[in-house]
């Protein structure tokens, strides 16, 4: 049976790697990014199988590190996940005080990177008949205060992904809304409050498993939606 393989962003934290944690114990091969150097590094090493990862310090939005990316992954692809994201200024900004070159800088991370892997990667992807996971939000669909620039990129990432089902049909392509966490991000949009009661990330993870490894067709999904199931295969 071929070992399945994984290009998971934004994986040295909270719901990257959280994931990564999961599909490495199941022995996956995994290819893993983060901006950080130094907490990827020590990610990797806290994780069960590390001699079955590569991991790439560098930031998705800068396009020579997404090509670094595309070509450690192997002929076939069975599941890419588009977790990378950034917040923007925190505290947040009404949009009328939202500076663009930070509106572009979320377009860049949240929208156009995923994008861009999706292209790069489309090949080996489609020899796997593998799987996109994009890390979307509700502030996608809702209108919350201070929320606009990243519900905007995330909201164009959720496009993207339903033409991307509908183009590629031999591929699952799902957005994914993993509700609220307590991540470092999402400490970030609340400065100075308690998110404390938040679920974890590690929470989250048996939703995605039934993405990844289940039936469901492409489409949005929120994991408080999904009902926790077995292991990818």
């Amino acid at each position: 049976m071929t070992t399945p393989t994984a290009l998971v962003t934004g994986a040295s934290r909270g719901l990257g790697l959280a994931l990564a944690t999961s599909l490495n114990a199941r022995g996956w091969q995994l290819v893993l990014d983060a901006r950080d150097g130094d907490r990827l590094a020590t990610a990797v090493g806290s994780l069960p199988l590390p001699g079955l990862v590569t991991a790439l310090s560098g930031d998705v939005a800068d396009p020579a590190h997404r090509a670094t990316l595309a070509a450690a992954v192997p002929a076939r692809l069975d599941l890419l996940v588009a977790n990378a994201s950034d917040l923007g200024p925190s505290p947040l900004p009404p949009l009328a005080e939202l500076p663009l070159p930070a509106f572009e800088r979320l377009l860049a991370v949240n929208t156009v990177a995923p994008l861009a892997l999706v292209q790069l990667l489309l090949p080996a992807l489609r020899r796997a008949g593998g799987r996109a996971l994009l890390v979307s939000s509700d502030a996608a669909v809702e209108g919350y205060a201070g929320w606009g620039g990243y519900g905007a990129s995330k909201a164009a990432l959720d496009q993207l992904g339903r033409v991307l089902a509908v183009e590629e049909p031999d591929l699952r392509v799902y957005a994914v809304d993993p509700g609220d966490m307590a991540t470092d991000m999402h400490q970030a949009a609340f400065p100075g409050e308690d998110i404390s009661d938040r679920p974890s990330p590690d929470s989250v993870v048996p939703a995605l498993l039934r993405l990844i490894g289940g039936d469901l067709p492409s489409g949005r999904y929120r994991t408080a939606e999904l009902a926790p199931a077995g292991a990818p295969a």
